[in-house]
């Protein structure tokens, strides 16, 4: 006897959720492969510094400044650009962004003499913030709520992994055969996003009520620049350490110049490892987590002079400087989102400027210390001060945050 067969069931909204879950990854990845061209030339210059010196004929302190040329372009790009293209379909300020990025860094590669160098790096800074800041709220549009910092830490690892991959790769192709093939290369990787942005990034139509003077009135609300100030001030404390981190560890942990850069790779991982767990950090409350951090922030910095004087230790304290500081950012980019409503994209773009401003202030902290003869063990020690004042700046936002809840009930 032949036995009917129970029909079969197609599970079509499992089949659907699949396919979304795979649009949604490969347009994660569009969007990271930017931040991984814009994290190799923005980190890559900082190792080659000799070599560009001796390309345009100048000095390493003067090959300096074409470090805080990109910088300014970013602290100026970012509000500038994320404030007139508000009204512009995001997948196309993403596509043109990169192009932009893409002839900069080909530019600065054909630079004959100092000026025009420092001129095609400011012009490569410009479009750093506002990718990031666009592209955050384009990598939390396409996902649950729930998930929003877990896609932003996703876009934002791009720049994560150039530090472990992007910037070791590209100072060697620099030393073997020149500095201005590093900028060539992220020339080309920042073309390969433009076709994957294109090919995988979803269409999102320009939002017709949007506007540069809507985006302008996220300046207005105190909570923004609470949280950019977190940013600021706790960020700073980083960059004070990590700003000497090669003269740390050559002088206190006794490592040869030439492990530095493995060093540096530790670091990079940490980066990395703290922007993939960021999203399960802040399912616990994105206000606990930005607390949390820059507690552990504030505490790591406090005993990173004693832990750099034995090299097992040091190595440790530098994962943690990549990992918890970076555990932040994507937190600290979805409260920006948040408070500011209807200024998303400035808002979000704004955190990438006030990141550079907290490495120029975090350095300049340090070099003080420094200049009063005060070992390699206190820039790290001011940089736990900064990072208090980070935790302060965080409990006020906190508490007004409360108390305009409990108005509106």
């Amino acid at each position: 006897m032949i036995r009917a067969s129970a029909p079969q069931t197609i599970d079509v909204d499992g089949d659907q959720a699949v396919a979304r879950a795979h649009h949604v990854g490969l347009a994660l990845f569009a969007l990271a492969l930017g931040g991984f061209a814009i994290g190799t030339a923005e980190f890559v210059t900082m190792g080659l510094l000799p070599q560009i010196a001796d390309g345009v004929d100048i000095s390493i302190p003067k090959a300096g400044h074409v470090v805080s040329a990109y910088a300014l372009g970013v602290v100026v790009g970012a509000p500038l650009i994320a404030t007139l293209a508000a009204r512009a379909p995001r997948k196309a300020q993403l596509s043109w962004l990169m192009i932009a990025f893409a002839l900069a860094n080909i530019g600065s590669a054909l630079a004959a003499s100092y000026g025009t160098l420092l001129i095609t790096r400011f012009l490569s800074g410009l479009p750093h913030g506002a990718y990031f800041g666009i592209g955050s709220v384009v990598a939390a549009s396409m996902v649950a709520p729930h998930r929003r910092t877990w896609a932003v830490s996703m876009m934002l690892a791009g720049l994560t992994v150039a530090n472990v991959i992007g910037v070791p790769l590209s100072t060697v192709l620099g030393q073997r055969f020149g500095w201005e093939y590093p900028y060539v290369f992220v020339g080309v990787i920042s073309l390969a996003c433009v076709a994957a942005v294109l090919a995988w990034v979803p269409r999102q139509p320009a939002d017709e009520n949007a506007s540069a003077a809507k985006e302008l009135k996220a300046l207005t609300r105190p909570q923004v620049w609470l949280a950019l100030g977190i940013g600021t001030v706790g960020f700073g404390g980083m960059f004070a350490t990590f700003s000497y981190i090669t003269p740390t560890m050559t002088n206190l942990a006794g490592f040869a110049e030439s492990t530095v850069p493995l060093i540096l790779v530790v670091y990079g991982v940490g980066m990395t490892i703290g922007a993939t767990v960021a999203g399960r950090v802040s399912q616990f409350g994105l206000m606990r987590g930005i607390l949390g951090s820059l507690v552990l922030i504030a505490t790591l910095l406090a005993v990173f002079g004693f832990m750099a004087h034995h090299p097992v230790t040091a190595v440790i304290a530098v994962f943690l400087l990549g990992f918890l500081p970076t555990m932040l950012v994507p937190m600290l980019q979805t409260r920006l989102m948040d408070v500011a409503q209807e200024g998303q994209s400035l808002a979000a773009a704004l955190n990438h400027s006030t990141l550079n401003m907290a490495n120029a202030l975090g350095a300049w902290l340090g070099s003080i210390v420094l200049d009063r003869g005060l070992g390699y063990e206190w820039p790290s020690r001011i940089g736990a001060l900064l990072a208090v004042g980070g935790i302060l700046i965080t409990i006020v936002s906190a508490t007004l945050g409360r108390r305009d809840a409990a108005a509106r009930a």
